[in-house]
């Protein structure tokens, strides 16, 4: 088990009642967390306070079942100045999206307020269900955006959780309202710390190779060579030149594995940049029902 003892605060996408927040909670509850909550305005000043301050920790949502890739989670973790920040442990966490308005009156809507992730998690609903010319506006977060709505008429809602609803007094004019019912979301815990081999564990890893054919084949190869099953691979643009990516893998087993250790070792001789992002014990997502 993880010590987080002398763990002074642990940060989070706010303000208060965001899926973060509640994912916090949890990691919290799990690994008995003492620790301030620090809840911050964008997922990057996040991992900068992570970066910039010892003994702390932080909450970041990663990948969502419909999404895919939180982008600005994994592109700020890649880059932090202290190489050690690494993922301690992950939560999938189901996300149940509401409508939310100071007023009762669900015909009156003529804007909606929330992140660009729970906008996208909604689309057939606002397609199908809201005006053809409702105005749309993004916010940091669905927290964020139900605290905004005091600062709109009566005709704005929020998207956000029943927990944001009760937090900022707001009414619930629709429920469950994402299109896909089984809509979840990958948490995860970074920080400054090792993690244990538990026998159930995966591995993070962030690479780069040469833009030329085959390049990105060799190292898929030494997975295949070394009997490691991959569970995750997707891409990130390098933002050097444009056609160079990053790809990021997960597979399973811990670093302090030999056989983990080794195949990274391989990897990185065959990559023009890699970056560890962590052993740790994997969950499962969760079964939920149409």
């Amino acid at each position: 088990m993880l010590n987080f003892e002398n763990v002074k605060s642990i940060a989070y996408l706010g303000p208060q009642a965001s899926f973060t927040e509640m994912a916090k909670d949890y990691f919290c509850d799990k690994f008995n967390i003492n620790a301030y909550p620090t809840p911050m305005p964008t997922i990057r000043q996040v991992v900068e306070y992570v970066d910039d301050n010892p003994d702390t920790l932080g909450v970041l949502a990663v990948e969502n079942s419909i999404e895919g890739t939180v982008r600005e989670s994994l592109d700020n973790l890649m880059t932090t100045k202290n190489p050690n920040i690494r993922i301690l442990s992950e939560h999938y966490m189901p996300i149940h999206h509401c409508l939310l308005a100071r007023t009762t009156e669900f015909s009156s809507i003529t804007g909606i307020i929330s992140h660009p992730q729970a906008l996208a998690q909604c689309q057939n609903f606002i397609h199908d269900e809201m005006p053809f010319n409702v105005n749309i506006i993004e916010a940091p977060s669905t927290a964020e955006a139900a605290r905004s709505l005091q600062n709109y008429n009566l005709t704005y809602a929020s998207i956000g959780s029943a927990k944001t609803a009760e937090i900022y007094n707001l009414n619930i004019l629709k429920e469950n309202i994402n299109d896909d019912k089984t809509n979840q979301t990958r948490f995860i815990l970074i920080g400054d710390f090792e993690t244990e081999e538990t026998g159930h564990d995966k591995t993070s890893i962030a690479f780069s190779t040469e833009n030329k054919p085959g390049a990105l084949l060799n190292i898929l190869q030494i997975f295949m060579q070394n009997n490691i099953n991959l569970s995750y691979i997707a891409s990130r643009p390098a933002k050097q030149q444009f056609g160079d990516y990053i790809f990021i893998v997960s597979f399973e087993g811990h670093v302090h594995n030999p056989g983990i250790i080794g195949t990274i070792k391989q990897i990185k001789q065959h990559s023009t940049f890699m970056r560890f992002f962590g052993s740790y014990r994997k969950s499962k997502a969760i079964v939920l029902q149409h």
